[in-house]
């Protein structure tokens, strides 16, 4: 275990996570999943991480458990021991293609039903995919090739928005009491 911004951090592995995780909450009295989520280091054989933050409510303590695992492997569900843990376990698999072994419910949570492949993996490509949309003119569902329609953004610096360096009413701050 180690610590980082007064947090503490278990690395575990993918095999003793539940377990762990049913640890956390029966005897130390982590009661809420406040958050799981996933990272992508495509450059690694077990290429994610898996990432449950915890909180204890009697005890006013935070804990983050991090697991690795592959793109072929299954993760036990937590939702025996936090059932509204698989709304997150849903949008991980959604997201990253993460499947979760007990999860009584894997349909897609953020993209279409229709969509294939993960968006947040790294080698998501940016182009190449189709977009569903009804068109009123052909009266017909359309599948359009993805179009980025803008490569880079321009920004306007001379924009009141982005080079703004006094806030309305802070006018009156600076000025002197008589």
């Amino acid at each position: 275990m180690k610590r980082a911004l007064g947090e503490a951090i278990i690395l575990t592995t993918r095999e003793a996570a539940h377990a762990l995780l049913l640890a956390l909450r029966d005897q130390l009295q982590f009661q809420q999943v406040m958050d799981i989520c996933a990272v992508d280091y495509p450059e690694r054989a077990q290429r994610f991480e898996v990432v449950y933050n915890l909180l204890s409510v009697t005890r006013n303590q935070r804990v983050r458990v991090i697991f690795s695992t592959d793109e072929a492997a299954e993760v036990a569900s937590v939702t025996d021991i936090w059932p509204v843990a698989g709304w997150w376990e849903r949008e991980v698999w959604d997201l990253f293609g993460i499947r979760f072994n007990g999860l009584a419910d894997h349909r897609r949570i953020l993209s279409d039903y229709g969509f294939e492949g993960h968006p947040l993996r790294k080698d998501f490509p940016l182009t190449g995919y189709v977009e569903v949309h009804y068109d009123d003119e052909r009266r017909a569902v359309v599948y359009d090739k993805v179009k980025l329609t803008q490569e880079f953004r321009n920004f306007d610096f001379l924009s009141p928005w982005e080079g703004m360096t006094l806030l309305p009413g802070d006018e009156k701050v600076n000025r002197s009491r008589s």
